[in-house]
């Protein structure tokens, strides 16, 4: 792999206030990472339309369905923390790369899934896409983060991150469009079909609706992969050397409270966010009557609403203890999904799209917290927390189990917990020891 020399960060001891956001000769890579940003936001967001879809097209109930996001986020789960280990040891470029051409194969896979006519199939296709995006959330920040001036490090990763939101509209614009038919037949329709023979045939072209936006996809992904592969990387002037590595005498990483914290935190929060998202449009449908479609845009309306969250709390952030915004966020979630239990229709839509706005900052907060002060731990720490979305496979499932027996509103109550225990993680449990940040003061972005 081509490298490019380190820029310095240090000017006589002191930080370079004025550090240009990516330095010369660093663009190219820049623009390729930071687009994988929106680009694994388009398979997470999908799922919410998928859902919907295989619940239509493979008449099963909401925990069946919701083995969509337990099987791409267990992808996550087992990934992950390899995807780390073959970064550290071949660079952030390969472990790149590799996810890419899982991520493509995976949407491919949708082709055959699609004709076999089997839920399985698709379940492993998705799978092998998270496997894949999995390699991507755990490379691109932390070559963001330390590609150019640890100066202007958090406004870089932060700029990278806006991307994520506006893949996720793409993504639900795209499905509401293209996946839903906006066909919705009552019993008696169901029933004429099976009598004339055509309702099997009804139900392959509605699983068919998958295929082209996923082989779209999968198409431009590989092609990405292409560009990365021919593009030379900078080296990003960490040492993570084996030799460093088995030298180094600091705590490990599950004596550090406010990193175990946080994978718990992320778990619940990820779950949480999934959670909500997943089920928002047949909530919309039993609570308003309002058509599939129109149930979709209406989700892209709590994506906007999350994009705007980001963008406010970026700037908040600025004078407000990230601790301290993140409890206040978590305690509104808390109340607004309680109101979507208690009081379903308009008011518990509205609700659940204010819960959009409330998220927007937990996701990057909580890691930053995570991650702080581990030093040559980063990497692991940091896959680590990556592996914590598997809480997004979990909590769904849960949702569904309880809006099968006690109505789709009551699920509701999952979340909520989940946004409970994020305040308390916050206010309690998201500081470090102050003798660790003492003992590493300048591996903090490693």
């Amino acid at each position: 792999m081509q490298s490019i020399p380190t820029v310095t960060s240090q000017t006589n001891g002191q930080t370079n206030l004025h550090a240009p956001l990516v330095p010369r000769g660093r663009m190219l890579p820049f623009v390729l990472v930071t687009a994988l940003f929106f680009l694994w936001a388009i398979p997470n967001n999908f799922n919410d339309i998928l859902i919907r879809q295989f619940m239509k097209s493979f008449e099963i109930n909401r925990l069946e369905a919701g083995l969509v996001q337990f099987a791409f986020y267990l992808g996550y789960f087992f990934l992950a923390y390899p995807a780390g280990v073959i970064m550290r040891r071949a660079g952030y470029k390969t472990g790149i790369v590799i996810g890419l051409c899982l991520y493509g194969a995976g949407c491919i896979l949708f082709y055959p899934a699609a004709h076999v006519g089997q839920y399985w199939f698709f379940l492993t296709a998705l799978f092998v896409i998270a496997s894949g995006l999995a390699f991507l959330e755990t490379g691109a920040s932390p070559f963001i983060i330390q590609i150019g001036d640890p100066a202007s490090a958090a406004q870089r990763v932060n700029f990278s991150q806006s991307f994520n939101p506006l893949g996720s509209i793409t993504a639900v614009l795209i499905g509401s469009r293209f996946i839903f038919s906006g066909i919705e037949l009552k019993p008696d329709q169901v029933a004429a079909l099976q009598a004339a023979g055509t309702y099997q045939a009804y139900l392959k072209s509605e699983t068919l609706r998958v295929v082209t936006p996923y082989l779209v996809l999968g198409s431009l992904v590989l092609l990405w992969a292409i560009l990365i592969a021919r593009t030379p990387f900078p080296h990003t002037g960490m040492d993570y050397s084996r030799n460093t590595l088995e030298h180094d005498t600091s705590k490990p990483l599950w004596k550090r409270k406010h990193f175990v914290f946080a994978v718990l935190a992320q778990f619940l929060y990820v779950g949480a966010q999934v959670g909500a998202w997943s089920w928002q449009i047949p909530y919309v449908q039993s609570y308003t009557g309002m058509g599939e479609r129109k149930a979709g845009y209406l989700l892209t309306v709590a994506l906007v609403a999350f994009t705007t969250g980001r963008f406010f709390s970026t700037w908040l952030l600025r004078h407000v203890k990230a601790s301290r915004l993140l409890a206040v966020y978590a305690i509104i979630n808390t109340i607004t999904c309680g109101v979507a239990v208690i009081r379903p229709g308009w008011l518990g839509v509205g609700c659940l799209v204010a819960t959009s706005f409330f998220m927007s900052m937990m996701f990057p907060t909580i890691f930053a917290l995570g991650v702080k002060g581990l030093g040559t731990h980063t990497k692991t720490g940091g896959a680590v927390i990556v592996m914590s979305i598997v809480g997004g496979a979990a909590i769904p499932l849960v949702m569904g189990r309880v809006g099968d027996m006690e109505g789709l509103a009551v699920s509701y109550v999952v979340p909520a917990l989940c946004f409970a225990a994020i305040a308390l993680y916050a206010w309690l449990g998201s500081a470090p020891d102050q003798e660790e940040l003492a003992a590493e003061p300048g591996l903090a972005l490693g």
